[in-house]
């Protein structure tokens, strides 16, 4: 298995998104998936799926630490008091006494940086957390981050696929020596039929999702793909047995716009344009 290449966390570069995947299917898929090979699991306390995560993990008879395991806490609890009873609570869901990343879902401009940070690095010194990391900041934002932690942050998960222009914060984070952890990166399903992609793809027997894919991967790029389907959740699983040439990832390079994101809820930050 391939690794984040950055900070030596040990994140398998290709792993599952667990979102949407509830009750008794979501644990079959979950349970799928680890049997298919993924062996990095991305979960968060809004999903409401961290029971179905842990109830997998342990049906899967693989050894807990073979599996890095990722949840996140809501940008509504980063408080100091609300944050460790959010952690509290989902180390309670999957029957864990760790988890082995966990990541402030999404910033929020109401908490000071340094209390929600602060709240971070204790939950890791406290042993909760192997490591810790952020999701959707932005380079102000991640900026501030580093001022505030005295734990080193593992990740910045963000929207990271062919069509959005996401360089600013990707230069960013790897200037702090951060991985990047890719969600939606095939884009909701639109990679899917893009005839660039498609014909790349096809030109080393592969589907386009597997080139948007690779070409993340190609470039350091944590992935967290997620289906609930089993043949879906094998072809995205390899990716790792094919190699972009330098055109083809040009070429993919040239897909990138400055409004391409899928994700942008109420609560996200202004994003780097």
């Amino acid at each position: 298995m391939q690794f984040g290449e950055t900070h030596d966390a040990g994140i398998p570069i290709v792993g599952f998104g667990t979102m949407r995947l509830k009750e008794e299917a979501g644990a079959a898929a979950i349970l799928s998936a680890l049997r298919i090979g993924y062996r990095h699991l991305d979960t968060a306390a809004y999903y409401g799926n961290e029971r179905e995560v842990g109830q997998a993990m342990r049906a899967s008879g693989i050894k807990r630490e073979d599996i890095f395991l990722t949840t996140k806490v809501r940008d509504d609890k980063l408080k100091a008091d609300d944050f460790a009873r959010s952690v509290d609570g989902s180390l309670k869901a999957l029957d864990l006494p760790f988890v082995d990343l966990l990541l402030i879902h999404w910033p929020n401009p109401h908490v000071p940086m340094a209390e929600s940070i602060g709240a971070l690095n204790k939950a890791k010194r406290e042993g909760l957390a192997r490591h810790i990391g952020v999701a959707n900041f932005t380079v102000a934002l991640l900026d501030e981050a580093m001022m505030h932690t005295q734990e080193p942050l593992a990740t910045n998960q963000i929207e990271a696929h062919p069509f959005l222009d996401f360089s600013k914060i990707f230069t960013e984070t790897r200037r702090h020596l951060l991985n990047v952890t890719a969600y939606c990166p095939i884009a909701r399903g639109r990679v899917p039929g893009n005839p660039v992609l498609e014909r790349i793809g096809a030109a080393h027997g592969k589907t386009a999702s597997q080139a948007s894919l690779r070409w993340l991967v190609q470039q350091g790029i944590i992935v967290i793909p997620g289906s609930s389907k089993p043949e879906r959740q094998k072809e995205n699983f390899e990716v790792l047995d094919f190699e972009l040439t330098p055109a083809e990832m040009a070429e993919i390079d040239g897909l990138k716009r400055a409004d391409g994101r899928v994700v942008n809820p109420p609560q996200a930050p202004k994003w780097d344009v």
